[in-house]
């Protein structure tokens, strides 16, 4: 092939009918590299005269512009390119340093971890903490009085938000901030001050000011047994700023309300009758009024609550608010701005992946509740049998609505491997009954050791040297030759086959007397198999999906 007549031009391609093909016919519109029409650049033809418009030489310097054009529109683009990652990774520098983080729990006893699924999944627990602390002139502003200025923080809302572990439901229950209950002992981890356990019933809103969030995660970890995996708190301003980037949220009341009385008691909240879309300061109003509402308690106030989060759950998924860069980026900064989180949460992308989560139940299997309670006083408590039924099933990962009692359960396997006569398997027993805040029940592996040996299992004998916690009772067996002989031992005591497992910790069968199996002789069914809704007052307890609820007004604080 010959070279071209013309310097540094390569030979062009040819087309389908030989002729050399031109760069429209290839795609390349060269006169976007041209000047608008004055052939300023075009060399002058034989005559002296430059070629009309439209029928320009393309010689060498135009098409050498060209690539010129071409290689500073191509950096230009590099430069754009770069230099806008280079702002998202100062903007997400910037939103992570928003982020105000605190160890997770600074009491001595952590409750154990909940054991995952057949499918490895593990539920997540996260406490959702309201501050009322007025220690800045935004806080102050809205709430409070100057005498306030310097005292420690309370923890005035408090609600454990339960995701399941396949991510099908989630659970919300509420705390009342004067519950009482004997603190933990904590200490707190800027100044190394320790605070000593309580002897004496207090109020659990106070545990904030013990060292901070992690004491109050302590608290909840001690009263309920529920191991808590992250904490998000949030302050008066945090909450005006949050609500008004989300937008107004629909809220209702069944009169005219105004929460204020002749003593000047009340969150200052007017509203008319009906719905109302309700932002910044008025939606911080609506989440504080206790006067106003039903009978003035703070279990009004926890139900308030609940309504505005689920409504505020249907509003995020219907709103364009994640549609719109512009919104989008003001949500992001404000909620990095007013969140204080757990230090497992101290970057946009673990509250992005936390919130990819938390996004996953539909709202008709997000339940709301107030923990079962009883008045102490003018204080509450909780309610002992009712509230320890909320948190077993909490615990053991059972749905608040109801519907996971409508899954048919998978049948029991029953092990192909002969069981041994009664009298030749050898069993040891181990007392498993200690949780991070009870101490194991004294004599438990004895007592349930007797109780075998009187099912005929003559080689059962306890293990007197160490005290374990689990938190449910397992039978383990380290070889396929002991599984038959393990399951024979679940069977004579009423123990289910899901709980008996193959393990290398153990050398023989040996039975862990869990923390659900205290007292008795045969295993208690399961909180699991529990009406859910036994332990549930219905009164306090919402839908996510149901937005036909209104408020109750108290009498004396309606206006017209």
């Amino acid at each position: 092939m010959g070279r071209s007549g013309v310097r540094g031009e390569r030979s062009r391609p040819s087309g389908r009918d030989g002729s050399t093909a031109r760069a429209g016919d290839l795609g390349w519109d060269e006169s976007l590299y041209e000047g608008p029409g004055s052939g300023g650049d075009t060399p002058p033809g034989p005559d002296g005269r430059r070629p009309a418009q439209g029928h320009r030489h393309k010689g060498p310097r135009a098409k050498r512009r060209g690539f010129r054009i071409l290689r500073w529109a191509v950096g230009t683009l590099a430069v754009l390119v770069l230099a806008t990652a280079g702002a998202g990774y100062l903007w997400y520098r910037h939103l992570n340093s928003n982020i105000k983080t605190d160890k997770l729990n600074i009491g001595e006893h952590k409750a154990p971890a909940p054991t995952p699924n057949a499918a490895g999944q593990t539920p997540l627990n996260i406490l959702l903490i309201g501050s009322d602390s007025r220690n800045s002139k935004e806080n102050l502003k809205l709430g409070g009085s100057k005498e306030s200025v310097g005292a420690a923080p309370l923890a005035d809302v408090q609600m454990l938000l339960h995701l399941s572990a396949d991510r099908t439901n989630m659970s919300v229950v509420s705390m009342p901030r004067d519950t009482l209950a004997q603190l933990p002992k904590c200490t707190d981890p800027k100044t190394g001050k320790v605070y000593e356990a309580t002897t004496t019933r207090q109020m659990v809103n106070t545990s904030l000011g013990r060292g901070g969030p992690g004491c109050t995660v302590a608290t909840w970890e001690e009263i309920t047994g529920i191991h808590i995996d992250h904490f998000m708190m949030v302050d008066f301003s945090g909450v005006v700023s949050m609500a008004d980037a989300v937008g107004g949220v629909p809220v209702c009341v069944d009169a005219n309300v105004y929460s204020r009385n002749s003593l000047g008691e009340g969150s200052g909240l007017k509203l008319r009758k009906g719905t109302t879309s309700v932002k910044g300061e008025q939606a911080l109003a609506w989440l504080r009024t206790r006067h106003g509402f039903e009978d003035g308690s703070d279990i009004a106030r926890a139900k308030a609550q609940h309504m505005y989060m689920s409504s505020m759950v249907r509003e995020l998924r219907k709103n364009a608010t994640f549609t719109h860069p512009n919104k989008l980026r003001t949500l992001a900064e404000k909620a990095t701005d007013a969140l204080h989180v757990d230090d497992d949460l101290h970057t946009v992308k673990k509250l992005y992946d936390l919130s990819n989560e938390l996004k996953k139940p539909e709202p008709d299997r997000i339940t709301m509740t107030t923990m079962p309670f009883v008045y102490v006083g003018a204080r509450v408590a909780p309610k002992a049998n009712d509230a320890d039924a909320l948190w077993r099933l909490i615990r053991e990962d059972v749905s608040l609505d109801g519907k996971d009692k409508d899954k048919k359960k998978a049948k029991d396997e029953v092990s192909d491997d002969p069981a041994a006569p009664d009298d030749k398997i050898a069993v040891q027993v181990s007392n498993g009954t200690r949780t991070a805040t009870t101490a194991a029940v004294p004599g438990r592996a004895s007592q349930v050791a007797q109780a075998l040996v009187a099912e005929g299992f003559t080689k059962s004998v306890p293990d007197q040297t160490q005290s374990l916690a689990e938190e449910k009772t397992v039978l383990r067996y380290p070889s396929s030759d002991l599984e038959g002989d393990a399951q024979a031992v679940a069977k004579s005591l009423g123990i289910p086959l899901s709980s008996v497992k193959k393990s290398t910790d153990v050398s023989g069968v040996t039975l862990i007397v869990g923390a659900d199996w205290k007292t008795g002789n045969a295993y208690p069914k399961s909180g699991a198999d529990e009406d859910a809704g036994k332990a549930l007052d219905k009164e306090q307890t919402q839908n996510g999906a149901d937005d036909s609820k209104c408020m109750k007004v108290e009498p004396g604080y309606t206006w017209s």
